[in-house]
């Protein structure tokens, strides 16, 4: 499929409140940093499927990162993102710049508190949800979609945002996607570009782990899953390029960790493969 006339990207908050009065509706708003992959291509056909207008925001969200994190090195290549986002369905493109987002003078945040954030992602990474529920709830007020839809590789930031679209009744459903994978399993990620050659091959145990602990449960439900956790970490961290940042059981809408199944299990991970820090999840459910 070749593009007759490929779409011109707004650029500032003004121009697109401009130009939505004219959007048909519903409308689906699907939020990416860019670096666009087969994940980010399932969304968007997903948004397509439902909504007339498909709104998709490129935009490397500085506030989320902290110092020590990848803000300068993330990937970015706007025009085959803008390309394959069209190709997918993509009726709009909103590329803004830090200063249309944040202007000078920039000081009021959205913060989520409580035990949603306390662990896992909101521990190892301080910034991230602070600047997640800012930038969002931003797209939300500029944008005024009727859905927004978010994958479910981050699934602590989705219970985050589906928290936040509570506690602050915004009037927008949040629609979550199950994570696309690689053939061999590994979750698609942008970060994925980072792996060398070893790395590369050592990555989709990170899944391979998860599945493990899948049947293991479901041989033995009654199974200590601290202990089953430990286990796993150790596993992983025999891998000469895996180092585990966290490993746990939680429950699914709480994301408090459990040690015992209760039918809506999720089971995180996150680790270092070399340098590149990647993440995934397993949701082991009562059928």
């Amino acid at each position: 499929m070749t593009l007759s006339s490929p779409l011109v990207p707004i650029k500032t908050p003004r121009d697109l409140r401009s130009l939505k009065k004219n959007w048909g509706n519903p409308s689906g708003l699907v939020p990416t940093m860019g670096a666009l992959h087969e994940g980010h291509i399932q969304l968007i056909r997903h948004a397509a499927s439902t909504a007339e207008e498909v709104i998709v925001s490129i935009f490397v969200n500085p506030t989320q990162f902290a110092d020590n994190e990848d803000l300068e090195s993330y990937p970015r290549n706007l025009a085959s993102d803008i390309e394959m986002a069209q190709l997918a369905g993509a009726t709009q493109i909103f590329v803004p710049n830090v200063k249309d987002l944040y202007p000078n003078g920039f000081s009021t945040y959205v913060v989520p508190c409580g035990p949603l954030v306390e662990r896992w992602e909101g521990k190892s990474r301080p910034y991230l949800f602070r600047g997640v529920c800012t930038v969002v709830f931003k797209l939300f007020q500029i944008i005024q979609p009727t859905f927004a839809i978010f994958g479910q590789k981050d699934f602590q930031q989705l219970q985050v945002v589906r928290q936040m679209v509570s506690d602050l009744d915004l009037q927008v459903e949040i629609h979550a996607i199950p994570t696309v994978r690689e053939e061999d399993g590994l979750a698609m990620s942008s970060r994925n570009t980072y792996l060398d050659s070893k790395e590369r091959k050592a990555a989709p145990l990170l899944f391979q782990t998860l599945q493990q602990a899948v049947v293991i449960i479901q041989n033995d439900p009654k199974q200590n899953l601290e202990v089953l956790s430990q286990t796993l970490i150790r596993q992983l961290n025999s891998v000469p390029q895996i180092k585990i940042d966290y490993l746990g059981f939680v429950d699914a809408e709480s994301l408090q960790p459990v040690s015992q199944f209760n039918g809506n299990v999720c089971l995180m991970v996150a680790a270092f493969v070399g340098k590149t820090r990647l993440i995934d999840n397993l949701l082991i459910q009562t059928k």
